[in-house]
């Protein structure tokens, strides 16, 4: 009689779990459907999250139209130069922030949620406001030691922002729309550096007679510079921390339905009731268990078919931004070196430097960003990623090899080459490198393993960084000559072409793909539906037939295995 009721109630949950694994399956579903439609939410989360990103653009590039002040104002006796040691402190100090910043947010998106979104933001603000008013002590630190350690806690704000913002968006748009809502936030990278450059322009016209009449007036100005950064991120503050929680990550990860299903309302949607009714049921048998993100990071990427993938996204981000970081921290020093902001006095110098960034970036960068916008769910991300790094290979080999005959002969070809690159660098892997990591993991997994990505692509702008003003400088005979600028765009030839054959080999497709597909355990709907009536069949069998206890066992595990959507361990 025991055995009986034991084996109707094993019969009855293991029937019950097999209908929740079957509800799960739908309920992830509806959050991926291929529909391309545009709602409110996918608009509030694209101003959310791209004023997160305009901001963290416009703070780290306003620095390449900012160093030249402090030139001005802090370096006189080396000839209104920055030595390149400080340069390279300066503007290096917001990308090691940065990098601390993605492997920090990327692991606590994962282990706490994505509802820590927002504390990012008040870290840029904080960072932000201390940059501008950064100022001497009478006996210690300058004011320039003050601007790097301010712009290092900037930099973790900065940082949190790329796994954060990548991942909720990833999670939040559907999959015939997730490429082009993550490059459309990304695309406000651009757009922040242009406004970065505008409100120089602006600032010196406004101080254009007292920079003439003192150049010592430069210190308003880059503070001002400076300090504006903080207000979009002050405006967007509040969005962010109501934002609810990802429906993915509330169903996938903490198996909370109903704050899955309350998401997924929110964003017009609605999860299976009976699934409601499984998680409840699931929570009173004591079926939940406490996770364990570092054994599950480290299980999932101890198998090279996942561990390959992590190594492809992460080295294709790093080799690209030792290219497009050397050069955008950098534009002023090429615009000097081949003579477009070289001019007598400081405020043309500086004046035209800022015109030369509008042109570079309303020309290259910004056009770029936004063919990808248009092309990624047509083209694929991975293709994107190939044709930018062969089109920068080869248009860096030119700059190099033609160098010299450019500079003497034809201005004009120089700048267009050069800005072509930014374009391409831009519809290319600057782009794919931040959507793909935000797509090819796991729910449980996908904060961090962006977060590496995205940390290993900061390595790579931590050297460019460093090393770029030091490089350049090479066989100088006199500050600002930077002699060693070809052989520099010959090594990011290199680079590019490195970036290339990473992602030829390592980085997957993920256009037109179910974030499903990337779950463990994922299998094509029709062999889920086949794989768990065979099995409850099954199960019923040898519950009639009293088979022993270590069968009961390993169909336990299996069913379990399913109801968790990890089938893994048994396919």
């Amino acid at each position: 009689m025991g055995s009986t009721s034991y084996h109707d109630d094993y019969e009855h949950q293991g029937s019950s779990r097999f209908q929740q694994a079957e509800v799960n399956l739908a309920s992830l579903e509806s959050l991926d459907k291929k529909d391309k439609t545009f709602n409110w939410f996918m608009v509030r989360t694209i101003l959310t999250s791209g004023a997160g990103f305009f901001t963290d653009s416009y703070d780290v590039f306003i620095i390449n139209l900012v160093t030249p002040m402090l030139g001005y104002v802090y370096y006189a006796s080396n000839n209104n130069k920055l030595p390149a040691d400080v340069e390279g402190i300066v503007k290096g100090m917001a990308s090691v922030g940065t990098l601390i910043g993605q492997l920090l947010f990327g692991f606590l998106g994962d282990i706490l949620g994505r509802k820590i979104y927002g504390f990012e933001l008040l870290i840029i603000i904080v960072g932000t406001i201390n940059c501008a008013t950064a100022s001497s002590a009478v006996r210690g630190v300058s004011a320039i030691g003050f601007l790097g350690c301010w712009r290092l806690i900037l930099g973790i704000g900065i940082g949190g922002d790329y796994p954060m913002s990548a991942t909720i968006t990833s999670e939040w748009s559907s999959t015939g729309k997730r490429g082009m809502m993550m490059a459309l936030i990304f695309s406000m990278q651009g757009i922040g550096t242009l406004a970065a450059a505008i409100v120089t322009i602006i600032l010196l016209a406004i101080f254009k007679e007292a920079i003439i009449a003192d150049v010592m007036n430069l210190d308003y100005v880059w503070r001002l510079c400076i300090g504006l950064g903080a207000v979009p991120a002050v405006a967007t503050v509040y969005l962010r921390f109501t934002m609810p929680e990802s429906p993915r990550y509330a169903l996938n990860v903490k198996h909370d339905i109903e704050e899955a299903a309350a998401a997924a309302a929110v964003k017009g949607e609605q999860l299976q009731e009976a699934h409601v009714a499984a998680e409840r049921e699931r929570t009173v048998h004591g079926e939940e268990k406490k996770r364990d993100h570092w054994a599950e990071f480290r299980a999932y990427f101890s198998q090279w078919k996942h561990l390959k993938v992590l190594l492809g996204t992460s080295l294709s981000w790093f080799l690209l931004d030792i290219a497009f970081y050397g050069l955008g921290l950098n534009n002023s020093a090429v615009l000097s070196a081949i003579g477009f902001a070289n001019k007598s006095t400081p405020f043309e110098s500086l004046w035209w430097n800022a015109i030369g960034q509008v042109i570079i970036t309303v020309l290259g960068s910004v056009p770029g960003y936004y063919i990808t916008v248009f092309t990624v769910e047509k083209l694929g991300r991975r293709w994107i990623q190939l044709q930018g790094f062969a089109v920068t290979t080869v248009i860096f080999a030119i700059l190099a090899g033609c160098y010299n005959l450019l500079i003497e002969n034809s201005m004009p070809a120089f700048i267009f080459l050069f800005t072509l690159a930014q374009l391409f660098q831009n519809f290319g892997a600057n782009a794919t490198t931040f959507i793909i990591p935000g797509e090819v993991f796991p729910t449980k997994v996908r904060a961090s393993a962006h977060g590496i990505s995205a940390a290993s692509g900061k390595a790579g702008a931590i050297i460019a960084s460093f090393a770029f003003n030091v490089l350049v400088e090479t066989g100088d005979t006199k500050p600002g000559q930077h002699a060693f600028l070809p052989q520099t765009l010959g090594i990011f030839s290199a680079v590019m072409f490195l970036g290339f054959v990473v992602t030829f080999f390592w980085v997957p497709e993920s256009k037109g793909k179910d974030l499903s597909e990337f779950e463990e355990g994922y299998m094509p709907n029709d062999q889920n539906t086949i794989e768990l009536d065979a099995s409850n069949s099954f199960s019923k069998a040898q519950v009639d037939s009293g088979s022993s206890s270590s069968s009961n066992d390993q169909n336990r595990g299996f069913t379990e295995a399913v109801a968790a959507g990890d089938l893994s361990k048994h396919y």
